[in-house]
């Protein structure tokens, strides 16, 4: 919420207090800023939470990449050595080093390549949550302004429609709860 925004918000929470008619509007306003706060901060931890994710996925892509390229190379020495005619012990030796590194490697790969994926889903996991909250936000802010058009033109509609407002906005961030990796 905007400095200027909570002065608003005073500004027709001391209306309301001249009219007692007008306190449950103020009470909701106040209620309704309340929710609208805590689901920006849950929608920016959670935003955060999304871009944490997507860099240890791309490190972990990195690292797939670099044990790759150290397979793919160990492999064409491998290759290279095996097109030679090699009549020597230690080349023998250096050829099944080889054969057995690039055996552990290609596991490797494998794991490397599912720690990547984990990481993809945490991220759409996040990226989910966090368009549950902005949309969340969205709506209570709306209600926000709608039933503080109740204090303006004293028509209770508004108020009714900026509660129902505020209740799909609440009800939008509590569905995060029920998303799922």
């Amino acid at each position: 919420m905007e400095p200027n925004e909570a002065q608003e918000l005073q500004e027709e929470h001391e209306q309301a207090a001249k009219n007692p008619s007008l306190r449950p509007v103020s009470f909701t306003m106040s209620v309704l800023a309340v929710l609208v706060a805590i689901s920006t901060v849950l929608g920016h931890r959670t935003h955060t939470e999304a871009v944490l994710s997507q860099a240890k996925a791309s490190d972990q892509w990195n690292e797939y990449q670099a044990k790759k390229i150290r397979l793919n190379e160990t492999q064409l020495s491998s290759d290279m050595l095996s097109v030679l005619a090699v009549h020597d012990d230690a080349a023998r030796k250096l050829m099944e080093t080889y054969k057995t590194h690039a055996g552990k490697w290609s596991d490797d790969l494998k794991e490397e390549q599912q720690k990547a994926h984990d990481y993809e889903a945490e991220v759409r996991h996040a990226e989910r949550k966090a368009n549950r909250f902005d949309l969340g936000e969205a709506l209570l802010e709306i209600g926000l302004v709608i039933t503080s058009i109740t204090l303006l033109t004293r028509q209770r509609a508004y108020w009714y429609l900026g509660i129902g407002f505020g209740a799909a906005g609440f009800t939008v961030c509590i569905t995060v709860l029920l998303l799922h990796l």
